[in-house]
């Protein structure tokens, strides 16, 4: 599986929202006096939707943005297609400034470059599955053959070959999703919006639609802005997450960043559930093999299990549970670093960030 590129496809700069017939009055008030959500709210009768939004998407990327209802998660994705204009600052597609494009630009951009997948499809009742598929192929004058061509192709891409000809209405919820997720895709955009699409589904059909998309992401070089609620959600799905609340941006990481080092309480109350042993890697815990060495003296880890950077907790527990040394981390034939016992044992427990204290304690 490829993963994203590190090129920038989605950049956001210091954008807001604020919603309200004074906005521009209370964008002044935030900038000059630093007034906070609620002073403008008092003040000026607005609504701060998105504080401040700074971030990068890369091209291959699925960017997960989580955050509890009323968050600003779903104000801030429609700013990527300017369906919301911002308050101030800049959202730039591959270079292009939105914001600064015409009624015609903004057309083509939507058309080109960009899918949408939002919870509820708005599939059209009266139109097969294949027609619904085609539509927004057909809007943009794709003559017919070229239109089933690529409907079909995504059609089969979700897993839906012979229900083609079926409505709406003779489809399971799930299916309706990987319908709209067909006709997101269909065009072959660049870049997918997705905006809570699994949240309504049962938790089974869910994980199969998390898996599909995966699958189809990493396969189709798709490059991501995902919104949800689910943090499990997220760090299952997300190269990274964004947690926002109340508007802000609260913390931007890997799924392992999120988890092991949450910048607050309110992060840190967030992933006190999530078990960390798929998610924190022996990259992450290890101690040098010299930090190990000085506190211990020199060693023989020839017989010693062997692990790569990259396997999670959980591999390391396999690999401690028949022996009494430690693990050494090795990659590409060298030798990068040990997990001790009790650097294992504090990293399921979350302490992870002083390997070099646990070698102490043994």
């Amino acid at each position: 599986m490829t993963g994203p590129t590190g090129e920038a496809v989605i950049t956001c700069k210091n954008l807001w929202k604020i919603f309200g017939s004074r906005a521009d009055e209370a964008m002044k008030a935030v900038r000059e006096q630093g007034l906070g959500k609620l002073e403008v709210r008092d003040r000026f009768n607005c609504v701060v939707g998105v504080q401040d939004a700074t971030f990068d998407v890369n091209r291959g990327e699925i960017f997960c943005i989580m955050g509890l209802s009323g968050s600003g998660k779903s104000t801030l994705i429609r700013h990527i297609n300017r369906l919301i204009e911002p308050t101030s600052g800049q959202l730039f597609i591959e270079g292009q400034d939105v914001n600064a494009l015409s009624a015609r630009e903004l057309r083509e951009l939507r058309a080109e470059k960009i899918g949408m997948v939002f919870q509820n499809m708005a599939l059209m009742p009266h139109r097969t599955v294949l027609e619904n598929v085609s539509f927004s192929q057909e809007v943009r004058g794709h003559d017919a053959k070229e239109r089933r061509e690529n409907a079909m192709r995504a059609i089969d891409a979700v897993d839906l070959n012979g229900w083609d000809q079926k409505y709406p209405d003779e489809l399971s919820g799930g299916m309706q999703q990987r319908v709209g997720l067909a006709r997101a895709i269909a065009a072959d955009p660049s870049i997918l919006l997705m905006d809570e699409p699994f949240s309504a589904l049962d938790p089974l059909i869910r994980r199969q639609l998390q898996d599909k998309f995966m699958s189809l992401s990493a396969e189709m070089k798709k490059t991501t802005l995902f919104i949800t609620h689910d943090l499990d959600e997220a760090i299952r799905i997300g190269d990274r997450i964004a947690i926002m609340k109340d508007g802000v941006l609260v913390q931007v990481g890997t799924p392992e960043d999120i988890v092991t080092n949450p910048v607050d309480d309110y992060v840190a109350d967030f992933v006190a559930g999530i078990s960390k042993l798929e998610l924190v890697s022996a990259g992450k815990i290890m101690q040098p093999v010299e930090a190990y060495e000085q506190e211990f003296g020199p060693v023989d880890h020839s017989d010693w299990p062997e692990a790569h950077p990259d396997h999670s907790l959980d591999d390391l527990i396999n690999l401690s549970i028949s022996t009494h040394h430690p693990v050494i981390v090795k990659a590409d034939g060298k030798t990068l670093g040990v997990v001790s016992k009790n650097a294992l044992l504090r990293g399921i427990q979350g302490n992870d960030n002083d390997a070099t204290d646990t070698a102490r304690q043994e």
